[in-house]
């Protein structure tokens, strides 16, 4: 016969089991990843999926070279993950070696909380707004997830097969295709490789912030060659502008209002997550694809 208290005592252990998950059953606790952008914090979470938790430092919105201010605010409110994050990735562009990568390993060396392992892009100078340089990032991701967590291997595969249907998912029909190589546009220079070479529409000039291309290719010169020579520019049915390097472009479409071209201007995002909706390298595309459609 078993006494009151040793009742007592296998009750509570019955109790343990029954309410306690074991050991063996939790689940692992998720990777954490910080990311420059959310261009990689985007295919960071979707291969990843319920295996990681990621944040962007650079607000999607704005360009980061015009974030000095908002970046470190952005660093410090998400202090607790950035000090225990397992994972730092970088594009490593410009933007990224001059203003996100520095802001991140100075608060880390101000806070004494070790040496930032960066885990960057080989080649940043190829983009990420077409299909094809998208997935070619999603592969790098895929690599370092992998490398990261050995275990996970077969999910990030699934999930990354998944995350290339999306791209497929984006391209333009035959009738759209045909649509858009009809259409002649002024593009924002960072634009001007989706436009040209994945939407495949005819690009009769191009703009550019002050401090690219040595100022030859700004606003102003092309509303002075707009006015040197109106014909080259009659069909032109619009000037697209790149959201995160601000409104450049309103005069170069009230230079060809003014002269009876009823240019339109609409406004590409090159970012996840700065409009609404618009969660995904993909879903940017589609987004700017239907923009000129």
């Amino acid at each position: 016969m078993y006494s009151k208290r040793s009742w007592c005592l296998i009750m509570l252990i019955l109790a343990i089991f029954l309410i306690a998950p074991s050991i063996a059953d939790q689940a692992p606790e998720k990777m954490k990843i910080v990311a420059t952008t959310s261009v990689l914090m985007d295919p960071a979470t979707f291969i990843g999926g319920e295996r990681v938790e990621a944040i962007s430092i650079a607000d999607p919105t704005l360009c980061p070279h015009l974030q000095a201010d908002i970046i470190p605010n952005r660093i410090q409110l998400n202090m607790a993950f950035i000090r225990d994050a397992d994972v730092f990735m970088a594009y490593n562009d410009n933007n990224d070696k001059n203003f996100n990568i520095p802001a991140v390993e100075n608060f880390m060396a101000a806070n004494n909380f070790g040496a930032v392992k960066w885990k960057k892009v080989s080649d940043p100078s190829r983009g990420w707004n077409t299909p094809t340089t998208a997935k070619l990032l999603a592969a790098e991701v895929l690599g370092w997830l992998i490398e990261e967590d050995p275990a996970g291997e077969a999910y990030y595969q699934g999930r990354y097969d998944e995350y290339l249907m999306t791209f497929d998912a984006v391209e333009p029909t035959e009738t759209e295709r045909s649509r858009l190589q009809e259409t002649k546009v002024i593009v924002m220079l960072w634009q001007r490789e989706p436009v040209e070479n994945w939407l495949g529409m005819e690009v009769v000039n191009f703009f550019a912030p002050e401090f690219a291309m040595n100022g030859t290719k700004t606003a102003d010169k092309i509303v002075d060659e707009i006015i040197a020579t109106p014909e080259k520019y009659q069909d032109v049915a619009y000037v697209i502008e790149n959201m995160q390097s601000g409104e450049l472009a309103k005069g170069i479409e009230e230079a060809l209002r003014d002269r009876g071209i009823n240019a339109e201007r609409v406004i590409f995002t090159n970012f996840p997550r700065s409009v609404s909706g618009v969660n995904t390298i993909a879903e940017v595309l589609d987004y700017n694809k239907n923009l000129v459609l």
